[in-house]
């Protein structure tokens, strides 16, 4: 009962909500957005590819998490002049992440975006996180004609499920830990985990702690941007420009790591080495029961609001202010 008294303590005093009315996806052009939006033809076709797969793209079956890969460079390849394997050895099986870099910014720190593209056990995974991925495959598309303000690196993730989650196998923790053994300057990074699945009935929204449904409501209709309790400077502007932009609910949450959720996903692995992270969920299991189930299948999707997300993920990018 301490425990739950404190982390509910904690909640109210540091959880910021930000409800933004849901508006049309047809954002009107100006000089600081982005002209050609997210393609629902593109997205479903990538989706296709990711999850109606002979087998599942689990640690176990290597070939699949390869084809997966593969597919992943072969569009990154499309957009970007820069696109290598991260490849890293667990118990003498090679396993990679998939980077592509954006480079219109000279002379800043880097913001890095990433999912992975991992599942657990025998699921198609569409929601987890085919998803994010996706994600990651249409903001290249969409980054690759702006002038950007910052350096962008997108990286497509290995192993973040279990039984690797919280290790250094993770590929994001190989991603991290290289950038700051070369010292790169990071500005920032955003997580895309489980961007897809939406609910508008009643009461189709959990929490891990009960009293956040008076602050962010019992329907699953919204999307959420999580940062911990010493989130930085890119943090703050990247959901303030998220936020602004309006193209679907959206909630923040500012909480420590201790909460349950809030550390869920690619992110933690870039606040171990002290960089400015958060990410961006639909909650997960505290709305989509289909999570590790083999029922997360794309067809329980909704893509308008998937699109909505890339749409807003990508704006929030492209305006970032300069330092």
């Amino acid at each position: 009962m301490k425990k739950i008294i404190i982390s509910l303590i904690a909640i109210l005093t540091t959880m910021t909500a930000c409800s933004q009315n849901q508006a049309n996806s047809n954002i009107v052009a100006s000089p600081d957005t982005i002209v050609t939006l997210s393609d629902s033809v593109r997205i479903i076709q990538h989706l296709k590819t990711i999850t109606k797969t002979d087998g599942y793209r689990n640690y176990k079956n290597i070939s699949l998490l390869n084809q997966t890969a593969e597919y992943i460079f072969s569009v990154f390849q499309q957009y970007a002049d820069t696109v290598f394997y991260q490849p890293y050895q667990v118990e003498g099986v090679t396993y990679k992440n998939v980077v592509c870099r954006l480079e219109n910014a000279e002379n800043k720190p880097l913001v890095v975006v990433g999912a992975h593209y991992d599942v657990c056990g025998n699921q198609e995974g569409a929601d987890d996180n085919a998803s994010g991925v996706v994600g990651l495959l249409e903001l290249v598309r969409l980054l690759s004609k702006e002038k950007l303000n910052y350096p962008i690196e997108i990286v497509a993730y290995s192993l973040e499920e279990p039984p690797f989650f919280r290790t250094e196998y993770m590929g994001s923790y190989v991603h991290a830990k290289s950038l700051n053994d070369a010292g790169t300057l990071v500005y920032g990074m955003v997580a895309l985990e489980m961007i897809g699945y939406f609910d508008d009935k009643a009461n189709s929204q959990s929490y891990p702690v009960k009293v956040m449904k008076v602050a962010y409501g019992r329907t699953g209709n919204f999307i959420l941007l999580v940062r911990n309790t010493s989130a930085g400077a890119f943090a703050k502007k990247f959901s303030a420009g998220f936020n602004d932009l309006a193209t679907i609910d959206t909630q923040n949450l500012k909480a420590p790591s201790k909460i349950q959720g809030i550390d869920f996903s690619d992110h933690l692995n870039y606040w171990k080495f002290g960089y400015d992270a958060l990410m961006v969920t639909n909650t997960a299991f505290y709305r989509n029961y289909n999570y590790h189930q083999k029922s997360d299948t794309m067809e329980t999707l909704d893509i308008p609001k998937m699109m909505k997300v890339i749409d807003a993920t990508a704006l929030a990018i492209k305006n970032l202010n300069k330092l």
